[in-house]
């Protein structure tokens, strides 16, 4: 099993999708706290879902079981917590969540799925630490589109 990672910012919308399409991604699934922001442009959650299966063939979904909760998110963009902290605390929530047992493993392995976020980088983005959880959970392996 593969599972993709991938951010939507600082590229335009014909490089995301065709670095999704050359993966061969057949599912999205969006781990934003929220996905409809005006400044994400053609990644906005109803649009991207559009998008999505309109050029690539590509089913969405929103699961916020796989987003950090928007305080810590926060206090990580404003300085009052370090990405270690971070990503500890991270680790924690998806742990609380029941994370990857809520998830429906057989999907994982049926259609290859990338997790979205809006990080260009997925260094310290918490896409790469659901990822990371997933692979040692699941032995997936892990690609960085």
């Amino acid at each position: 099993m593969e599972i993709a990672t991938i951010g939507f910012t600082q590229t335009s919308a014909e490089h995301f999708f065709e670095r999704l399409r050359a993966a061969h991604i057949a599912r999205i699934i969006d781990i934003r706290v929220h996905n409809s922001s005006q400044l994400a442009g053609f990644a906005k959650g109803d649009d991207l879902a559009y998008f999505a299966r309109v050029i690539g063939g590509m089913a969405y979904e929103h699961d916020l079981r796989l987003a950090p909760v928007a305080d810590m998110k926060t206090a990580y963009r404003r300085g009052g917590l370090s990405w270690s902290a971070f990503e500890r605390a991270m680790r924690d929530l998806l742990h609380s969540r029941g994370v990857p047992g809520v998830l429906d493993r057989e999907r994982f392995e049926r259609s290859k799925t990338v997790l979205l976020c809006s990080e260009p980088s997925a260094e310290h983005c918490h896409r790469r630490i659901v990822a990371e959880l997933l692979a040692a959970e699941w032995g997936a392996s892990v690609q960085h589109l």
